[in-house]
């Protein structure tokens, strides 16, 4: 399932390392060739909101068998498309339908024992991880030598062959619900209200995940501009730095089972706002200053996927017969974090070059610091892992 994850989820990562061959190749800017990324994210958000609640409707293996199938054909379609607005439109369908890490993951947190769903959210995690590193790597290096559209026909083969995997291997599971489709997408909305717990988790991961998208949207330009004049397989390349995040996934869901969801995504907004500061002297151009991009996209990709984690498990928690709307309602506010970061990094770039991407990046993580601890002193209650979890039998651990 991991593996799983980790491959469908690169359809919406590669993108990000080809923006220059895209322009270069279809006779665009740059920033009309970066908002092929940016569309695919806010198809990926529709997708979340409109296909991820059929999770509790329908049997789960044959929904993403099927999604998958559409997904390799978009990709297809990506790949020969002879203008940017039908790249563009296949790129809203690649978003639209790879959203089954969205499936997968509700589904194999009602699998375990509540002590140990954050280990495996973390090792589900791991694999989004993996996928997102070798997406950009993925992407970079072969398109730098084969040109921009074989990402797009390999990852269509790829995805194809994941269809029939997944239609083989993944365990028959029965529907939660009976409701009609516009109830599910009445009762996702409904929850954003109703639940607390799950308000704040969106609204703090929708701004975490906007500056990630923000910093490795406007990267490309960075790498291939002035500063460094690198090409595209640079921008593949350093993303293989945050592979101890794919390493990590796994420790830091053991680490929330043990010191709770609230304590571990106030570090994340902190681990935000040093990796904005750290980012700010790639400016600086030369070895020093892509030392300096290095580690703080480590930071930032470290301190992303384990907020991610924590609230995931919190929310997880909830209600587990709505797990897969609950996930709806709290992903679909994360993409569009997402989306909106990746749109507002292109602008910070054009407006005010790499530094206006930093402050972009420590102002999202000050505002979800702010409405942390503003929310923490009105809230009555604790979240539902806000402490270690007991187990059923023995003592918390």
């Amino acid at each position: 399932m991991a593996l799983a994850c980790g491959v469908s989820v690169a359809n919406v990562y590669f993108p990000q390392a080809l923006t220059p061959l895209i322009a270069g190749g279809l006779g665009i800017t740059p920033s009309a060739a970066a908002s092929v990324a940016t569309v695919t994210q806010f198809g990926y958000a529709a997708g979340i909101f409109l296909l991820v609640p059929l999770g509790d409707r329908l049997p789960r293996r044959p929904l993403i068998t099927v999604l998958l199938a559409v997904t390799a054909c978009a990709l297809l379609a990506a790949g020969l498309a002879p203008a940017a607005a039908p790249l563009m439109v296949s790129g809203v369908a690649v978003g639209l339908t790879t959203v089954v890490p969205q499936l997968l993951l509700p589904m194999a947190a009602g699998l375990v024992a509540p002590d140990r769903r954050g280990s495996v959210i973390g090792t589900l995690q791991g694999g989004l991880i993996g996928g997102i590193l070798l997406a950009r790597t993925f992407g970079g290096v072969i398109g730098e030598h084969l040109g921009w559209r074989a990402p797009y026909l390999a990852a269509a083969v790829l995805t194809g062959l994941l269809a029939l995997a997944l239609g083989l291997a993944l365990p028959t599971s029965a529907p939660a619900t009976r409701d009609r489709y516009p109830a599910l997408l009445a009762e996702t909305v409904r929850m954003l209200r109703a639940e607390p717990h799950l308000r704040r988790s969106a609204l703090h991961q929708s701004a975490l995940f906007g500056a990630f998208s923000a910093a490795w949207t406007a990267l490309a330009l960075l790498l291939t501009g002035p500063h460094y004049n690198m090409d595209a397989q640079a921008v593949g390349l350093l993303a293989l730095i945050g592979a101890a995040g794919m390493a990590c996934a796994p420790a830091a869901g053991r680490w929330v089972d043990r010191r709770g969801a609230d304590r571990v995504t106030t570090w994340c907004t902190g681990g935000i706002l040093a990796a904005a500061l750290t980012l700010t002297a790639g400016v600086a151009g030369g070895a020093a200053g892509l030392a300096a991009v290095a580690l703080g996209l480590l930071l930032l990709d470290l301190a992303v996927q384990t907020s991610q984690i924590a609230n995931q498990a919190r929310i997880f928690s909830l209600r587990p017969e709505a797990r897969s709307r609950l996930n709806t309602a709290y992903m679909t506010c994360s993409f569009l974090g997402g989306s909106a970061g990746s749109w507002l990094g292109i602008r910070a770039y054009a407006l005010l070059d790499w530094p206006g991407v930093c402050a972009l990046i420590a102002l999202a993580a000050a505002l979800a610091l702010t409405a942390r601890l503003t929310d923490r002193r009105r809230r009555p209650g604790k979240s539902p892992v806000a402490e270690p979890v007991a187990t059923p039998t023995g003592p918390q651990r």
